[in-house]
């Protein structure tokens, strides 16, 4: 054999060993992190692009060097504990909690050696997440809409905009912790109005629709909805009920209405889930989740739907919608 040729073989032989390490790096070098939701694929489109988008940022690319193992509750709260278990037991580099208070406390549950990072909660220090806003400790940090606060103003600008309302309802989830929030809201936000605020219980579409039945019951002159991950589930159902019943409705995001909502005031959904992002990519590069103190809005939108204005024979006061930062017409 030649003493070229002989070269030519080690060589090869060198590149072929080479090759599995090669793989074995590229696979090491592949994150996996778990995505819990207790919301529903369907309508979670929107979000979970936002999601990506926020991982983009910090330069992970699902396929490319992450992986994402998705689980959904679809409404069903009690499902989440056993589906955060699941993420667990595939040992995630990252667990994102979406939908709110339910799956971010499941997924705290659930471990707390695995960084958490939780998506559209209220006030997480009162939900026992974290110990505070600035220094979260522990593996759990994320995102606040701050939307318990929300009702009470909420109240307020639907009252604007029927201000012969005597009644404004809310309706609440009772599998949700944030329900007993909005039940201790209601008197005060009652008293500082003048008016009646009913809270109406609904955690099924079933009681959706007794809810809805219940306000001509009632004399409601107005509805409330607050973030409430279900309640984003059955977003349609719940915009067309109010369109059947033609109660004014306010919601605390856009895709309400969006879909044929009269208005909404709140944060964006979609922004909460891409910083969500980001905050995984950073815990993803060594960043510890108790040091990432957990980001708030910066800004609250007003949205308001001419169309359903008209509908309902509501003519929005010029001061209204002269503070609207979007109109759909």
């Amino acid at each position: 054999m030649s003493l070229k040729r002989r070269a030519f073989i080690t060589l090869l032989g060198g590149a072929a060993a080479a090759w599995p390490l090669a793989a074995r790096a590229q696979q090491r070098a592949m994150s996996m992190i778990g995505f819990l939701s207790s919301r529903s694929p369907g309508e979670s489109a929107g979000v979970v692009a936002a999601f990506r988008r926020g991982l983009d940022e910090g330069g992970f690319a699902e396929g490319q060097n992450l992986a994402i193992a998705f689980r959904w509750a679809e409404g069903h709260y009690d499902r989440l504990p056993e589906l955060a278990t699941e993420l667990v037991d595939l040992r995630v580099a990252v667990l994102f909690a979406a939908g709110g208070q339910p799956s971010a406390l499941a997924a705290k549950a659930a471990t707390s050696t695995i960084p958490v990072v939780f998506s559209a909660v209220g006030d997480p220090v009162r939900e026992g997440l974290v110990a505070s806003f600035n220094r979260p400790g522990g593996n759990v940090t994320g995102m606040s809409v701050i939307n318990s606060e929300m009702a009470g103003k909420s109240a307020q600008l639907l009252k604007e905009i029927v201000p012969t309302a005597s009644t404004i309802a809310f309706l609440v989830n009772p599998g949700n912790p944030s329900a007993e929030i909005y039940a201790k809201e209601a008197p005060t936000v009652a008293s500082a109005l003048g008016i009646r605020v009913p809270v109406l219980k609904a955690g099924s579409e079933h009681e959706l629709d007794e809810a809805f039945a219940s306000l001509g019951k009632l004399g409601a002159d107005g509805l409330v909805v607050p973030a409430e991950p279900f309640f984003d589930s059955q977003r349609d159902r719940i915009v067309a009920l109010a369109v059947r019943y033609a109660i004014p409705m306010i919601s605390t995001f856009r895709e309400y209405v969006v879909a044929g909502g009269l208005m909404s005031y709140g944060a964006s959904l979609p922004d909460s889930y891409r910083r969500g992002g980001i905050y995984v990519g950073r815990i993803l590069k060594g960043e510890k989740p108790g040091d990432l103190p957990v980001m708030q809005p910066t800004k609250y939108d007003l949205v308001l739907n001419l169309k359903t204005a008209r509908a309902l024979g509501i003519e929005v006061p010029p001061t209204v919608l002269a503070r609207a930062d979007e109109v759909i017409e």
